[in-house]
């Protein structure tokens, strides 16, 4: 993607179509994680990422870094989007996950890596982009748990977390976001046969079990350590 324009200028939202993407996915893989609030996404990265060599990227996170880091050309219009409740440009989002995975490339020098995108893509227009623009994905890992077990988990994180957002109300809010933005891109990818689902209404260590046996069934390895 072009170069982001000078601080004086408006911020960019667009980019001249490429012919390739910026990554191949011979040298890079990335894997999509999505799964409803409390489907213990953060909880099984955090695994494969001991595990497995892979680098963890939140596209929530990317977002609030931006917004507070100094000079950003893009802070105050993140801040807004957010403060409004509407989702930020997709083309802001995915700039920030390519270059983030641009950095941590050059940092390991050899051009390879493992990406888990956490939280992303939660529309379809996201999805297309990214894999367009930046890398296609191996596939996408779908932690599948039903709602009532997602609530019980967040209520109970809410009561030590000190998030405003894990509340009953909230809760069901995000629950019926999700399901409304995110799961047709899981439908869509499934119909591709991307998408490795994993039943996650156990114990972490029960659905970390499950989750090793599906890569295994896709080809990765955990590093050597």
């Amino acid at each position: 993607m072009p170069v982001l324009p000078p601080p004086a200028e408006k911020p960019q939202l667009s980019a001249p179509k490429k012919d390739t993407p910026t990554f191949s996915p011979s040298k890079v893989s990335v894997i999509f994680v999505l799964g409803g609030p409390g489907a213990g996404k953060g909880t099984q990265c955090a695994n494969l990422v001991r595990d497995y060599g892979f680098t963890h990227l939140s596209a929530g996170d990317l977002l609030r870094a931006e917004q507070e880091r100094e000079g950003s050309q893009f802070g105050s219009l993140i801040k807004e989007y957010i403060k409004e409740g509407t989702i930020v440009p997709m083309e802001i989002t995915v700039q920030l996950l390519e270059n983030a995975m641009t950095d941590d490339l050059k940092e390991k020098g050899d051009g390879q890596g493992r990406f888990l995108i956490d939280g992303f893509p939660r529309k379809m227009d996201q999805a297309i982009k990214f894999e367009e623009v930046v890398c296609p994905s191996k596939f996408t890992l779908f932690f599948d748990c039903p709602e009532e077990v997602m609530q019980e988990r967040l209520l109970n994180r809410g009561k030590t977390s000190g998030r405003a957002d894990d509340n009953a109300e909230s809760i069901k809010k995000r629950f019926k976001t999700f399901v409304e933005t995110s799961m047709p891109v899981v439908d869509y990818f499934e119909k591709e046969g991307r998408v490795v689902k994993v039943l996650a209404t156990g114990s972490p260590e029960e659905v970390y079990t499950l989750v090793k046996e599906r890569m295994a069934q896709r080809g990765f390895e955990e590093a050597k350590k």
